[in-house]
């Protein structure tokens, strides 16, 4: 029965050793982003201005009369210029304000210019740039799925497009995206032979560029989801064995590349004999047709796979029919 128990407790966690269902539930309790209660800042700029010229006049009348009311204006004008510069800030473009309101996300604002909110918000989670961004992943020592030490890197084209998961997802998205992307590059090639000798259908690092880097991108967008980020592009740039092995490698190769070009000289030459053979017994008009037996046959395909396939020049012997003297 312990054992028992024990399994079950083990089969209801996942590969982090959370409890099965915990990555469902922070999913479902993620912040996701949504507009902020916002506008431009134009008109209130002008505004701001207007406020600021009537509480200097009504300061100086103020001043020169003594007059409570305008006293009472002046101060009322200094607290608008006052409320309305705080509440005014700038959005550049291909960026986006995260706001907060004591903690608690409020939004985000994404129209680039002069903007304005609650003077309460603040831009805790900052100023969030939209931007393509890349990089190159530094170059791993990896082992394949054949077990075999590769030199492996990749480029990572991606952007920001969940402000708030950006913001408070994850503690730094732009070191959560390269992390993830070494782990993932690491991932992948262990997934793929470098290349397959015995198997020509199987799909190779380096025979299937198209496929491993669609693998790739799969697997770093998993990834990616909890940060708000985008993967545009995962490609595969750097693609070598490891020293160690690299030299044993090439001569598998280029014995893999000697075997399959004889293979395909023994298959023209077999042809070549085949039609020789035919067209030497058919002749052109049925008149000049040269009739051979399997033992000529035979000879004469012979003495042609051998001029045909030799590595080197052969020498031909001209048979001049025997010698009649005594």
């Amino acid at each position: 029965m312990t054992d028992h128990a024990d399994n079950q407790r083990h089969d209801a966690r996942d590969s982090d050793g959370a409890p099965e269902g915990s990555y469902e539930l922070d999913r479902s309790m993620e912040i996701a982003e949504h507009p902020a209660a916002c506008a431009s800042g134009i008109p209130w700029l002008v505004a701001d201005v207007v406020l600021a010229l009537a509480m200097v006049g009504l300061g100086v009348l103020a001043a020169t009369s003594g007059s409570t009311a305008a006293w009472v204006g002046a101060v009322v004008a200094a607290l608008g210029v006052a409320l309305i510069s705080v509440s005014l800030y700038m959005v550049g473009p291909n960026q986006a304000a995260v706001l907060t309101l004591f903690g608690a996300y409020r939004g985000t604002d994404r129209q680039a210019g002069l903007r304005i909110a609650n003077p309460l918000y603040s831009s805790a989670g900052g100023k969030v740039s939209l931007r393509v961004r890349n990089f190159t992943t530094t170059t791993s020592k990896v082992n394949d799925a054949n077990g075999n030490p590769i030199h492996i890197a990749a480029v990572v084209v991606w952007r920001v497009v969940d402000t708030a998961r950006a913001s408070f997802g994850v503690d730094d998205f732009v070191d959560y995206v390269e992390i993830q992307s070494e782990s993932a590059v690491r991932q992948m090639a262990r997934a793929y032979p470098y290349e397959s000798f015995e198997d020509p259908d199987a799909t190779t690092l380096i025979g299937e560029p198209a496929v491993v880097n669609d693998h790739l991108q799969t697997e770093l967008q998993e990834r990616a989801d909890a940060a708000g980020v985008r993967i545009i592009e995962a490609r595969v740039t750097d693609l070598s064995y490891a020293a160690e092995v690299a030299e044993a490698m090439l001569r598998r190769q280029q014995a893999a590349a000697i075997v399959a070009g004889r293979k395909k000289i023994v298959e023209g030459a077999v042809g070549m004999v085949r039609q020789a053979l035919t067209e030497l017994e058919q002749g052109t008009t049925g008149v000049d047709a040269v009739p051979l037996d399997a033992e000529r046959r035979a000879a004469f395909a012979a003495n042609l796979m051998t001029v045909i396939a030799s590595d080197s020049p052969t020498t031909p012997i001209v048979n001049v029919g025997s010698d009649a003297r005594r």
